[in-house]
């Protein structure tokens, strides 16, 4: 039933993922049953492409505005029967009795029927490419011809967990030997120095000593931002946008010294961003002043900038999110055009704000987890051409596919989320 709701609220009331899932996973005490309903969620939204129309089909009538609980109900059932493969006649009676549940016990046999057919003739085959809106398609096609299906594939998959291990605590090989006596099989990438993958995700309350801060979940596309900046030891660092705060643990994980501002303009991301420094034990409370987190928008340093210059600077700016579907796959329900439009205004207002604040040799890393080249190699090509001391970086392959300035990765390429990669550096 909860499955159901979020579903509902989700697909056909346009409310987002995460807002829907906060306040109704705490209701469930036991992790399991946490972890089965986000699989419910993300499954049914995964394949929606397949469910939904084979459903419309099967039903006699079109469904009308008042049957999106009817709909999600459905989804929910399918999602059981199909990718996550749950006993068939448990997925049956659950989602028979949540009709009940939901104040539609009329429909309880309609429910049943549906999902009984769904169980023998399986969902159809359908290309990944129409989960996804057809303007958005269309542009992903264009700047990615040769990868867009693989793209898009990707993007329909489950993600496997990403761990990034907290080098201040444990060495990577000593947590992958905590993993194994917890019966948790987890391999490693050459690229990736602190980061362990599990092809089988587990809830991280079983994951050992993550209370403790031994190890954070952070997809190794994310981590990969701490090589590409390459900030030396020491070094003075912003992060412009640092919510919900994995990349600045990671840098100060890595380098003890380092002396990092960290700003985000929205004060509950801020407080995210302080518990998992916290966590890590990265935060002021061990490091002093070198470490500070701020209510700031970076676009407005006249605000909050001492006057100092900086080193590095570490620019993950907002964007589409187009490169994490598979983590938020409400974003091909919820995205539209004009929010593109915005999106490169503000990456355009962030570069510029931020460059005058970087020192000469110092390097700023422009990053986001879009596909979308106007957000990414666009504008980075622009913000070279309007600023005379601003020179690009070559980034080798292990970043992803040549994209003008930049390097990106496409969703699910080695296993990680789609994300660019620009590295700037100021000359002297």
């Amino acid at each position: 039933m909860l499955a159901a709701q979020v579903l509902d609220a989700v697909v056909h009331r346009g409310r987002s993922l995460k807002s829907e899932l906060a306040p109704v996973l705490p209701r469930l005490p036991d992790p399991r049953d946490r972890a089965l309903l986000e699989a419910i969620v993300f499954t049914a939204l995964r394949g929606r492409y397949r469910y939904d129309p084979a459903l419309r089909g099967w039903l006699q009538k079109p469904p009308g505005p008042a049957d999106g609980p009817l709909l999600a109900l459905l989804l929910a059932g399918c999602a059981q029967l199909d990718a996550l493969q749950l006993p068939a006649h448990a997925a049956l009676d659950a989602t028979v009795e949540a009709a009940r549940a939901l104040g539609r016990p009329h429909q309880a046999g309609l429910v049943n029927a549906l999902l009984r057919r769904a169980q023998r003739e399986g969902s159809p085959t359908a290309d990944p490419a129409g989960a996804w809106p057809a303007w958005l398609r269309e542009r992903i096609e264009a700047a990615w011809p040769e990868h867009a299906a693989a793209g898009f594939a990707g993007s329909a998959q489950p993600a496997p967990l990403w761990l990034r291990v907290n080098r201040r605590r444990i060495d990577r090989d000593g947590y992958r030997a905590q993993l194994a006596q917890a019966g948790i099989e987890a391999g490693t990438d050459p690229r990736l120095a602190d980061a362990l993958r599990l092809d089988l995700p587990v809830p991280v309350a079983v994951l050992p000593g993550f209370d403790e801060g031994l190890v954070a979940v952070q997809d190794g596309s994310a981590q990969q931002a701490a090589d590409a900046l390459g900030a030396e030891p020491g070094a003075r660092v912003l992060d412009a946008c640092a919510a919900p705060g994995g990349k600045a643990a990671h840098l100060l994980e890595r380098d003890p010294a380092l002396e990092l501002l960290a700003l985000d303009v929205d004060p509950r991301r801020v407080a995210r961003i302080e518990d998992n420094l916290r966590r890590a034990g990265v935060s002021g409370e061990e490091a002093g002043e070198r470490v500070q987190v701020r209510v700031a928008d970076a676009t407005l340093p006249a605000l909050w900038w001492d006057g100092f210059s900086f080193d590095a600077i570490l620019l993950d700016a907002p964007c589409s999110a187009t490169g994490v579907v598979r983590r938020q796959p409400d974003i091909l329900l919820h995205r539209r055009p004009e929010d593109i439009d915005q999106l490169v205004q503000l990456q355009a207002r962030l570069l510029d704000a931020t460059w005058p604040l970087l020192r000469a040799g110092g390097n700023l890393l422009y990053a986001t987890c879009s596909v979308l080249p106007e957000e990414n190699a666009r504008q980075v090509e622009a913000f070279l051409a309007r600023t005379a001391d601003a020179r690009a970086v070559a980034l080798d392959a292990g970043f992803g596919h040549a994209a003008g300035p930049g390097r990106q990765r496409l969703p699910g390429e080695d296993g990680m989320d789609g994300f660019f990669y620009a590295l700037l550096t100021k000359a002297g």
